[in-house]
């Protein structure tokens, strides 16, 4: 087995401006409160907020990168439900525990997971579940 029930991985990356402006844009993602600052403080988020994508796409990389130290994998299904902003300049922590792996009669895995971000102040911002596939070769 490649993978075990309870594994649990995780992430802290700091959002910069910059960097959410420059994903924002490159996802054509134009929505002002990633990319205006006046925008973003006359909202009732009174700053610059990390696009959703954003958040999706850090989530799905860390399941990628971490388990493809090992073997080869591939994601299947990513949902996410967004409770609080990720800000522009704050720190946050991904995380993913692996919750049921299944066999397949071709050697495969099949992984379900659930993620989450939390903010500076340990608030969950995004949950997350997840399904991918792991194999010694796809």
């Amino acid at each position: 087995m490649l993978v075990r029930v309870g594994e649990i991985f995780s992430e802290t990356l700091t959002m910069t401006p910059d960097e959410a402006k420059a994903f924002s844009r490159a996802a054509r993602d134009f929505n002002p409160l990633h990319l205006d600052e006046k925008a973003a403080a006359n909202s009732r988020y009174k700053k610059l907020i990390v696009s959703g994508t954003q958040m999706a796409a850090h989530l799905m990389a860390l399941t990628a990168t971490h388990f493809t130290a090992r073997a080869e994998a591939v994601g299947l299904d990513f949902a996410l439900r967004f409770h609080k902003p990720v800000y522009a300049d704050e720190t946050i922590t991904l995380t993913w525990e692996v919750i049921a792996v299944n066999a397949t009669a071709a050697g495969r895995e099949v992984v379900d997971l659930k993620g989450r971000v939390l903010n500076e102040k340990g608030e969950v911002a995004v949950s997350a579940t997840g399904r991918i596939m792991v194999a010694e070769s796809l």
